[in-house]
């Protein structure tokens, strides 16, 4: 019986590459000259650091830009509000999603049922797994998935007969 399971996983490796070309460009560039502006990788999570707004989107366009190059999809990166530090600077925490969120899980699920194919969808932590008779019936449902437009970037991984 064919199946495939839906996932939603960063390559934390991508993304520490891309985090140090960014903090790279920003040791050269000009504009950067003399600011306390960094970015740290801890766990799942970014913490920037900036001296004021301006810096602080420079650097999340640089970290969007550098993600990109990497072929890592920003839709996994929610940035959050800059916050006040010590220093007279700024803070900003970037949440990574890694996984397929309850809701989001049922909603695909809800979705499927819906669509009348001949699969069934069982939620296995965060992820899905999708089975059926048809190895085209999985291929319909990986373009109806596509379809729902979910913020999540989804990899549809062990495609088995």
């Amino acid at each position: 019986m064919p199946s495939m399971d839906v996932v939603s996983k960063t390559d934390m490796a991508e993304v520490d590459n891309a985090i140090q070309g960014a903090m790279r460009e920003i040791g050269t560039r000009f504009d950067f000259k003399g600011s306390k502006c960094s970015i740290e990788l801890v766990e799942s999570t970014l913490v920037v650091i900036a001296d004021d707004d301006l810096k602080l989107k420079q650097v999340d366009e640089l970290i969007r830009g550098y993600l990109t190059r990497r072929k890592v999809d920003a839709g996994a990166f929610e940035f959050g509000a800059g916050e006040k530090a010590s220093g007279n600077t700024l803070r900003q925490i970037v949440t990574i999603k890694q996984g397929i969120d309850r809701e989001t899980a049922q909603k695909i699920t809800k979705a499927v049922k819906g669509s009348k194919l001949k699969v069934q969808v069982a939620i296995q932590g965060d992820e899905l797994r999708v089975s059926g008779k048809k190895r085209d019936d999985l291929q319909a449902t990986m373009a109806m998935i596509k379809d729902l437009k979910i913020d999540l970037p989804l990899q549809f991984v062990n495609f088995r007969d």
